[in-house]
């Protein structure tokens, strides 16, 4: 069975998932993987040895790694020793948190505050609740406006309210809700090195769509994330500065490591390396191409259907996100309307789908219950075309109003 969204454009609706044509909004939870990145990946899997070994095999292995590492680095502004691989993004954020947090603990028994924004990642979010619940960290919420934006005056203000008790102040540099920030020292007090707050910050987001450099942003500590750029999954890494003390949490054998030695893996890092290094060739003349795109979704949606508002700040956002709330709908019934129809959005972020609760980061932005539970975010990517963005216009219109249909039905019943 198939339905026809667009004229000449027919996505099968009843198929397998492998199977199932369908046009893609969704790459802030995950982007294709660029073909050199699954060439590279495929090689070194037919390849035998441990990076860890010392014989021919071995050192083959750990020579991936490392020049994987340097490619990395390299295009993230950092040194091939600030480069820890991890898993993916969420345990890039939790070694970050947790090992910032024992580390400065160490240092100075006062240092039990840690800042951070109420629109962090739950990446971020559930480590920091972890340790005021079980560390006894002492948590400070810090406000964001109605656009997502946390005020340099606001950080420096609870920096300076007593900078002795500050451990660290985690920030990310782009939300997946919508909004394009940029975490940096300008935003710790100006006090002196041993009242300096450490900073970190969350670019899985940023990555591939606005420029992330390492040694401008003058961040201790900083995540990304492969798959959110074209590279595989289950890798990421935690950029930690040469001078920045992180208290490992993982022993293996008599030596201490930040992360797990087994994600350092041939495959893998030499996927991220081609990806990372693909997107940074060319990232000015792609985030052109996604604003183009993006406003024109943005334009085409606002201007045909009622009640559609952007969410986030309309000039300071990521080239490739459109997060619209639409009024006296639900965002899940508008997602599964259109995914019927061969449309995959989201409501907000993967790890949160399937909770029945409004999006925390527009609660945060003073947005009210319905406006944040009717929300979709389109997020593009290197694989979006202006035919995707047609097949959204062609059908949001039908789709709002048979969701508004549907609600206003389930109000009458529970009247």
């Amino acid at each position: 069975m198939s339905g026809n969204i667009r004229g000449g454009h027919t996505l099968e609706t009843v198929m397998t998932a492998s199977e199932r044509q369908t046009v893609y909004l969704d790459h802030a939870a995950t982007t294709p993987m660029l073909p050199a990145a699954i060439e590279a990946m495929t090689d070194h899997l037919a390849r035998t040895g441990n990076a860890s070994s010392l014989h021919g095999s071995g050192r083959c292995a750990g020579r991936t790694v490392e020049e994987s590492r340097e490619t990395i680095a390299a295009a993230l502004g950092a040194q091939p020793s600030e480069v820890v691989f991890t898993s993916g993004g969420t345990e890039a954020e939790h070694l970050a948190l947790k090992g910032l947090w024992w580390s400065r603990l160490a240092q100075d028994p006062r240092r039990r505050r840690i800042l951070l924004s109420g629109i962090e990642h739950h990446a971020v979010l559930d480590p920091a609740i972890w340790l005021g619940q079980h560390e006894h960290a002492e948590i400070e919420w810090l406000p964001v406006d109605e656009l997502g934006r946390v005020r340099p005056d606001d950080v420096r203000r609870a920096v300076e309210s007593d900078p002795e008790s500050v451990a660290f102040i985690t920030l990310m540099m782009a939300n997946n809700d919508g909004r394009s920030g940029r975490s940096s020292r300008s935003e710790r007090s100006p006090s002196s090195p041993s009242s300096t707050a450490y900073l970190c910050t969350g670019c899985c987001q940023a990555i591939g769509q606005v420029p992330v450099d390492f040694g401008e942003l003058g961040v201790d500590a900083m995540t990304v994330s492969a798959h959110k750029l074209g590279g595989p999954y289950g890798i990421g890494a935690l950029i930690v500065h040469k001078e920045t003390q992180l208290t490992p949490i993982c022993t293996v054998g008599d030596r201490s490591a930040t992360s797990a030695p087994a994600r350092s893996t041939p495959p893998r890092p030499a996927g991220f390396a081609v990806a990372i290094g693909a997107r940074d060739q060319a990232p000015a003349d792609e985030s052109l191409r996604l604003t183009e795109l993006r406003d024109a979704l943005i334009d085409g949606i606002t201007s045909t259907v009622e009640g559609a508002q952007l969410s986030g700040d309309p000039a300071g956002r990521l080239p490739g996100n459109a997060h619209l709330s639409f009024s006296d709908c639900e965002g899940d019934s508008l997602l599964l309307l259109l995914d019927a129809r061969g449309i995959e959005v989201s409501t907000g972020s993967a790890c949160n789908a399937g909770v029945a609760e409004p999006s925390h980061v527009l609660l945060a932005m003073g947005y009210d219950d319905q406006r944040a539970r009717g929300s979709l975010r389109f997020t593009l990517g290197h694989t979006s075309t202006r035919a995707d963005v047609d097949a959204v216009l062609d059908n949001i219109g039908p789709v709002v109003e048979r969701a508004k249909s549907a609600g206003l039905q389930n109000v009458g019943r529970n009247n």
